[in-house]
């Protein structure tokens, strides 16, 4: 399914005002895949979870955290259909989910929170998490950048 792109450009907006980059081909992806360091990807979505929970909580984690990642980047699913499926290769066996996050680190999955942990929580609870994961595998404080 195929979201009309005015419809979810208020969606897409959240995560690029606070510095999220889209991926909307499959070379975006694979690129973004590849990079350097750590990698925040996340799988947006026009679902109540995405807006009320997942969006939130990742805002709040980048306002909280000691450590971030080095490069934010996102897919929406049903609008960057095939960057979308392309983001999903890599992930390998991890079956689909949206809205999902993943953290690559050099090229390899070493997180991801699929959307059932995203639906289970609050937004509170998903920035906690989300600090977590980023003071583990991001270690690199924000003042010593």
């Amino acid at each position: 399914m195929r979201y009309h792109p005015e419809m979810i450009q208020p969606f897409r907006d959240e995560l690029t005002r606070i510095g999220f980059r889209e991926m909307k081909t499959e070379k975006d992806v694979d690129d973004g895949v590849a990079l350097k360091g750590t990698n925040f990807i996340v799988i947006n979505s026009v679902c109540g979870c995405a807006a009320g929970k997942a969006r939130p909580g990742i805002g709040m984690a980048l306002q909280q955290a000691k450590a971030k990642p080095d490069h934010l980047t996102t897919v929406f699913a049903g609008g960057d259909v095939e960057a979308t499926a392309r983001l999903r290769e890599h992930l390998g066996s991890i079956p689909p989910s949206s809205p999902s996050m993943a953290l690559f680190k050099d090229g390899k999955l070493v997180h991801f929170v699929p959307r059932f942990q995203i639906e289970s929580r609050d937004a509170n609870q998903i920035s906690n998490h989300l600090v977590e994961v980023f003071e583990e595998f991001c270690g690199n404080p924000v003042e010593s950048r």
